[in-house]
């Protein structure tokens, strides 16, 4: 087994450090793509307040936004919109869960 020097493994690291960089350099100008043509459908057809459905271009974006960060092809299948903290939650389904919670009480070791 051939052993490596230090400037094999400098070599090495430079040409990954490269590649990563073309890499990211692609996907930052496909992600301005996308946010063009998003800017772009979101201008021509307004979305309606408060809509539970996430529009096709949201999903497309998604799914480019995991690509870059995995590194490989991702499909998201479906996604929803999630409450915020801010909305109306209902007090019954809060009180339920106070009372689940409280009811999980361990008790520590003496």
């Amino acid at each position: 087994m051939a052993a490596l020097s230090l400037e094999d493994v400098l070599a090495a690291v430079e040409t990954l450090r490269r590649e990563t960089q073309t890499q990211l350099a692609a996907l930052r100008s496909e992600l301005d793509t996308l946010k063009g043509q998003r800017a772009g459908a979101s201008a021509a057809k307004p979305e309606a307040a408060g809509s539970d459905e996430v529009s096709p271009e949201t999903l497309v974006m998604m799914a480019a936004v995991v690509t870059a960060y995995l590194g490989k092809k991702v499909r998201v299948r479906s996604a929803k919109m999630l409450q915020t903290p801010y909305e109306i939650i209902n007090p019954w389904a809060q009180h339920g869960r106070v009372i689940v919670h409280a009811s999980q009480n361990l008790q520590r070791g003496r």
